[in-house]
């Protein structure tokens, strides 16, 4: 089966959509950095770069498409944004249906922050797509789906909006749940890739830790703010919170390496306890030198990108690439849903076709 990818970035849905068994002939992304790479993993594919709302007419071409997928930017609609439907960014979901309009492909999945497909501030933008989806002749389901619950080691809700051409076999809740698996915790995740600095692990982040002066305390020790910056600690016998596009700074995400790797005690942990107990910060920020950042070889990992995967560009240009990626396996997930649907209705097809010929022959 045939697919086009839309909003590519580096490529994460692109990797999920081709271990399900699609074929991604042609794609498009505006960022140059994240172009290389694409293109360094995906070189068979052809690869439009630059503004969809100008480029995006080389795609039209493109016959006999079974899906189009793609993640719009959401900045316009996420929490950690301004949440402003007016947002030129915002505007980009609608660049998505304009391709679909005039490509016409079997299905679609446009992937975005949970806020889209919940918050009642976005409600008209979701009555304007569907409507619009519709009207192309599209059953659309609307799906909230957390990676964590299909093997992703990661708290990460998304929206995924799936559109089957002319109502056969839509994308229902019951189609997720045999795809659904306990994720592994970041210590089975991390641990295999060796410490910062190793073979395996040797794109490490120089940002330095350091506590806060006020911190801001939660119930959970891996909550609130007792860092500088946004970067939370994350908790090795868990999964990771949501990684931010805007890591490769002090907003990258927090690891107790004796935690991690010699089973001490959590720094991270005791501390919250002495500040909830009403202890006071010291009078030095200086964190334990064993607190450090994750590593881009990590931050992959945790958005289950095959560990051989090339990067392209700077440092913080890698980590917002990661960051706003979709986790390969949700990807994959969705794919498969949609490619066991198409399956179903292309084989129904077939046969029915059949039937008739041999009803031809029959009164032949």
């Amino acid at each position: 089966m045939k697919a086009i990818s839309l909003f590519s970035g580096a490529g994460g849905m692109d990797v999920g959509f081709k271990a399900a068994g699609f074929d991604v002939v042609a794609a498009n992304e505006i960022d140059k950095q994240a172009c290389e790479t694409f293109r360094a993993n995906h070189p068979e594919c052809t690869l439009i770069e630059g503004d969809i709302d100008i480029h995006g007419e080389k795609l039209f071409s493109y016959k006999d498409i079974d899906v189009i997928f793609g993640g719009p930017p959401c900045q316009g609609f996420s929490v950690a944004g301004k949440m402003d439907p007016n947002d030129p960014r915002s505007k980009l979901v609608f660049s998505f249906c304009n391709i679909v309009e005039k490509v016409n492909p079997r299905a679609f999945v446009m992937e975005n922050v949970k806020a889209l497909g919940s918050l009642s501030k976005f409600e008209e933008v979701r009555k304007e797509l569907l409507s619009r989806f519709q009207k192309a002749g599209y059953t659309v389901t609307i799906h909230i789906l957390n990676s964590k619950d299909f093997g992703v080691p990661q708290a990460r809700e998304r929206v995924f909006f799936i559109g089957i051409k002319d109502g056969k076999k839509p994308i229902l809740k019951i189609n997720f749940r045999k795809f659904m698996k306990i994720a592994p915790t970041l210590r089975e995740v991390l641990i295999p890739l060796g410490p910062p600095g190793s073979k395996m692990n040797d794109r490490i982040c120089n940002a330095k830790v350091t506590l806060a002066t006020k911190p801001v305390l939660r119930k959970s020790p891996y909550a609130g703010m007792l860092f500088n910056g946004q970067g939370r600690p994350l908790n090795p016998d868990g999964w990771a919170s949501t990684l931010p596009a805007s890591m490769g700074g002090n907003r990258t995400p927090i690891i107790d390496d004796k935690h991690l790797y010699y089973g001490n005690e959590s720094w991270v942990e005791e501390y919250h306890r002495h500040l909830m107990s009403g202890g006071k910060p010291p009078s030095k920020n200086d964190a334990p030198s064993y607190l450090r950042r994750l590593t881009i070889n990590e931050a992959a990992l945790l958005q289950t990108f095959p560990e051989n995967y090339i990067w392209r560009g700077s440092s913080s240009k890698v980590y917002s690439q990661i960051g706003n990626a979709v986790p390969c396996r949700l990807a994959k997930v969705v794919a498969s849903c949609v490619h066991e649907s198409l399956s179903d209705y292309m084989m129904a097809e077939t046969e029915s076709v059949e039937r008739g010929e041999n009803l031809e022959l029959a009164f032949a």
